[in-house]
């Protein structure tokens, strides 16, 4: 019991430091980072203070200190005048087994544009079928791409990892939809340089996916100076997309380029994947007549 206590306090001390100091710089801290996000510290947190009697004041207060901080860090409270006007865009990372009906009746309504992670063709052909005047693309990576209006697939390159960066455009807006590889032990810095160099930061833009890198990461400063976070800037509630409903780590993004107003944001609870929908309203380009 004694080694399970002090092995407790060591990765306590060591993830803590990690991840408000080194965050995913290096490879080995980036592993550590990723695994053990703030609720999770809290958790081992909390095991310290039934084990550790000697220590308990000392824990509780710790525990305290980092529930505020993550609460202040994860939540985010901007829906001041925010209105559902605008173009309603939907990410979602559906886990294969659900459909673009089943993200129509998670969101409660048909969106005018709504990109489908792992998305299967059985899901886009019957939905097509049902939905006759919309459009629909399902590219080799299983993105699936539904909007109202017209929409053009310019590219679709994918990494030696697995990753894929779709480019396509709808509503005079171009979208660059995104699904990084999972893999824990793939470098976050490389698998994010693969989505800078494949889009091209300009107005009326939007870069949407499931980004499988959490909003911490020091790897997304050139999006956070480029382009606004969609929930950051208008959403209510934590951010965290994954797992389950829990908040534990943020993996899904709407970005948004600096000339589009965001409106309103909303992530959506549901127990149909693991993820949960991102919804954001924006403001529709004017274009020059």
């Amino acid at each position: 019991m004694k080694q399970l206590k002090i092995g407790v306090q060591v990765i306590i001390i060591v993830a803590v430091l990690i991840h408000f100091a080194v965050k995913d710089y290096f490879y080995a801290s980036a592993i550590i980072f990723y695994a053990f996000p703030l609720p999770i510290i809290m958790l081992l947190s909390s095991f310290s203070i039934i084990v550790n009697k000697k220590w308990r004041k000392i824990s509780m207060l710790f525990l305290l200190v980092l529930s505020v901080i993550w609460y202040f860090k994860s939540y985010t409270s901007n829906h001041e005048n925010a209105v559902n006007e605008g173009l309603e865009v939907v990410v979602w990372n559906a886990g294969h087994n659900q459909s673009f009906e089943e993200a129509f009746i998670e969101n409660k309504q048909i969106p005018d544009v709504l990109v489908l992670i792992e998305c299967n063709l059985k899901s886009i052909q019957e939905t097509r079928n049902k939905y006759p005047n919309y459009y629909f693309h399902l590219s080799e990576e299983e993105i699936g791409i539904f909007s109202k209006t017209p929409l053009k697939i310019i590219s679709e390159v994918t990494s030696e990892t697995n990753s894929t960066v779709l480019k396509f455009t709808t509503n005079n807006i171009i979208f660059y939809a995104v699904d990084l590889t999972a893999e824990v032990f793939n470098s976050r810095e490389e698998e994010l340089q693969f989505v800078y160099s494949n889009i091209a930061y300009r107005s009326n833009s939007v870069v949407l996916g499931d980004f499988n890198t959490p909003l911490e990461s020091i790897y997304f400063e050139d999006f956070k100076n480029n382009y606004n976070h969609a929930f950051s800037v208008k959403g209510k509630g934590f951010k965290e997309t994954w797992f389950w409903n829990l908040p534990l780590l943020s993996l899904d993004h709407i970005w948004v380029s600096h000339n589009l107003r965001i409106n309103k944001t909303d992530k959506i609870h549901t127990w149909k994947s693991d993820h949960s929908l991102i919804r954001t309203y924006i403001s529709r380009p004017t274009i020059p007549k």
